[in-house]
């Protein structure tokens, strides 16, 4: 499961929103809007949210820790809770903390036998300069 929950940070920082929808395909995704789920719905969540600059990627580096599963495995299922800290560096923008939060997650095994994600909420709890990573910061309208 810790390699499911580094793949992630690897796929939005390279900007692979694709990836991300196939990642979390048989998730229900809850950050701070409406619950997203199915691979093209999550996928089109990241491509609206996440700013890209011109290399294709956020610019952005996702440091997960603190990392805590929990196996129950006669159910097949796992939970994890972990904190996530935001980094970003463009030209224009010196490398800093643009946000730090928690991800709590819940994992099952598909049909395939492996583990998945079955759940990611997402709570950004303190916020920095996210204008040049998340659209509606962008826009201002999350100021």
């Amino acid at each position: 499961m810790e390699g499911l929950i580094a793949r992630y940070a690897e796929l939005v920082d390279d900007g692979d929103f694709a990836g991300l929808g196939a990642l979390l395909s048989d998730a229900v995704f809850v950050g701070g809007g409406e619950p997203v789920s199915g691979s093209e719905a999550i996928e089109a969540m990241f491509r609206g949210m996440i700013v890209v600059h011109a290399d294709g990627r956020p610019r952005t580096q996702h440091v997960t820790t603190n990392v805590v599963v929990e196996v129950d495995e006669r159910a097949g299922t796992a939970v994890a809770r972990s904190y996530v800290t935001v980094l970003q560096a463009l030209p224009e923008l010196p490398l800093q903390t643009v946000a730090a939060g928690r991800y709590d997650d819940r994992f099952a095994r598909g049909e395939d036998g492996r583990r998945r994600f079955a759940e990611r909420r997402v709570r950004i709890t303190l916020a920095g300069d996210l204008s040049r990573h998340i659209r509606q910061w962008a826009v201002g309208s999350g100021q």
